[in-house]
């Protein structure tokens, strides 16, 4: 299995017997450039793993989502990629012990980071999608091109309502990485405010918890059997 994410940590909690974890630290051109480098021999399906900002206002922080499908921008409009129904299936039956906090609904992947609540209720009215993530198009369309299933699993940090601090989409390392440098600077200069720092916190820590829930309750090669 590749399990294809977005932050070092995310990876790290992926991986495992079975899975071998990519992540590009948030940047889905270096995502490309690191698939499009890597054969597929052996590779048996693609799982997008991760953390995801919610766009459906019923969803919280620590909520799972698995993937209908990734709507994703073409030069025609949106496009959907579906995922794959044995997985889901198997998603569901393995992820059954987090009772309603696990929904299959669909994504939206995007090139940049979706950082107001404003932003995203134009996304999910463009999209019907139930959470947004930055990998899982481009690990879609891969898995599409090499004719490989393809899943995703991710987990609500941020809700509908909540703006992400605008540093926020810079505060990474190139390995994905918390950039601790670049938090320290953005309080220095204001562009974040301690209780939106303190929200963002307690918003990821649910969700990385959420994360670990499930990824232990899929076991071996993320429970996939492809």
């Amino acid at each position: 299995m590749l399990a294809v994410a977005g932050l070092a940590r995310e990876a790290r909690i992926a991986a495992g017997p079975g899975v071998e974890a990519l992540q590009a630290g948030g940047r889905p051109d270096r995502l490309r450039a690191l698939l499009d480098g890597r054969s597929v021999d052996g590779v048996r399906a693609i799982v997008s793993f991760g953390i995801a900002g919610g766009l459906d206002p019923a969803l919280v922080p620590g909520d799972v989502v698995v993937a209908a499908g990734i709507w994703t921008e073409s030069g025609a409009g949106p496009r959907r990629l579906p995922a794959s129904e044995p997985i889901i299936a198997g998603f569901r039956a393995r992820l059954s012990g987090l009772g309603s906090r696990v929904v299959v609904a669909d994504l939206a992947g995007v090139e940049a980071a979706v950082m107001t609540p404003e932003a995203k209720a134009v996304l999910r009215a463009r999209t019907g999608a139930a959470a947004v993530d930055m990998e899982s198009q481009v690990a879609a369309a891969y898995a599409a091109a090499h004719d490989l299933p393809f899943a995703a699993l991710r987990v609500v940090c941020d809700p509908a309502e909540r703006a992400l601090p605008a540093f926020a989409a810079k505060a990474l390392k190139p390995n994905g990485d918390p950039d601790i440098g670049a938090v320290l600077g953005a309080l220095v200069r204001r562009e974040a405010g301690i209780g939106a720092l303190v929200r963002l916190a307690r918003d990821s820590g649910e969700a990385f918890r959420s994360l670990g829930r499930a990824r232990a309750l899929l076991g071996l090669a993320l429970g996939v059997d492809a």
